[in-house]
């Protein structure tokens, strides 16, 4: 049995969508043992496939994936499930004397995952029901000035109808009577005050330590037309066919976290006439770049990371030797 380098617990490829993540994961497992833990918390959900960009079934059936379709869409996922399966996936994996490659572009999941959780309320599904009872009569943007006058921090980093985040940060609010920037403030408090014997390294978690990779672009452009590839390749594809066969299931809202995803989130509000249907295709690459330039700055805020410049010539290849450099056999 092959076994992984001795303090190498995972590898991880971050990046922002369309950066070639996937390829990269695929061309490692055909040089060495792996198993893939997804990182997007679009892929935890069944039937949510062509707008998610889901591993193909010759892609899993190549290489093993975790955390893929393990809950429905009418569910919710948070990051501290999250945590719970990439850990638990993470031990079985290295169990097997195989290297777990943590692969995605979820950021939130990825930072939780090395820099551990906030310490503080989880949801409350009362709050959260009267929360969306208010918010349906007032509107999302009334809630957000809510937010405003008990935490402005939180409030001046949110967009007026980011409902998501703004009904959990007043959620935070309602249960412990603190705003959520206390919490964030409290926990970079802590982790600045440890001494150098005890400040964990972003990179540990469980037995060993990761090594992060980041797919960056140097040029933008090149970014932006894949995202414009990949929108029309999904559309051709029936996307749309598919958002059309998750609203007609009746119990799926376009506030739950699976059909807020990029793409769904758009392909609902033009079915809903919020905007004419030919917009779809402007407004879900606009949007993708968008989530892109999130999860760029996502990125730029983990500074132990390996860059890796997606868009040059070689790129795949230069992440393969670098992993093979650094996770070679024991």
């Amino acid at each position: 049995m092959t076994r992984v380098a001795g303090e190498v617990a995972y590898v991880a490829i971050a990046g922002p969508t369309a950066s070639g993540k996937t390829a990269a994961a695929m061309a490692i497992a055909r040089t060495r043992a792996v198993e893939i833990v997804c990182v997007v918390s679009a892929l935890v959900y069944r039937v949510i496939d062509i707008g998610t960009a889901k591993p193909s079934a010759a892609e899993r059936a190549e290489v093993p994936h975790h955390l893929i379709d393990i809950r429905d869409p009418a569910e919710r996922y948070s990051a501290a499930a999250f945590v719970d399966d990439a850990q638990r996936a993470i031990a079985d994996i290295r169990a097997r004397g195989k290297l777990p490659l943590l692969v995605g572009g979820t950021m939130l999941y990825f930072k939780a995952l090395i820099d551990g959780l906030d310490a503080m309320p989880s949801a409350d599904a009362a709050v959260r029901a009267k929360l969306e009872a208010e918010a349906a009569e007032v509107g999302w943007p009334a809630m957000h000035a809510k937010l405003a006058e008990v935490d402005s921090i939180t409030a001046a980093r949110l967009a007026p109808n980011d409902s998501q985040r703004i009904q959990r940060a007043l959620e935070v609010w309602h249960a412990s009577g603190l705003p959520l920037s206390h919490f964030h403030a409290t926990k970079a408090a802590d982790k600045n005050t440890m001494t150098d014997s005890t400040t964990r390294d972003m990179t540990k978690t469980g037995s060993g330590s990761g090594v992060l990779f980041s797919l960056e672009t140097e040029d933008r452009a090149w970014l932006h037309a894949r995202i414009a590839q990949r929108f029309d390749a999904m559309l051709a594809d029936g996307f749309l066919d598919e958002v059309k066969a998750l609203r007609a299931r009746g119990d799926l809202k376009p506030d739950l976290p699976s059909m807020r995803c990029v793409g769904y989130r758009q392909a609902w509000e033009a079915l809903d006439g919020d905007w004419p249907m030919t917009e779809l295709r402007e407004r879900g690459i606009a949007a993708t770049r968008q989530l892109a330039k999130r999860q760029m700055t996502w990125l730029r805020s983990m500074p132990k990371r390996r860059i890796v410049a997606c868009d040059q010539p070689g790129a795949i290849a230069e992440i393969v030797r670098q992993v093979d450099a650094i996770a070679c056999c024991a």
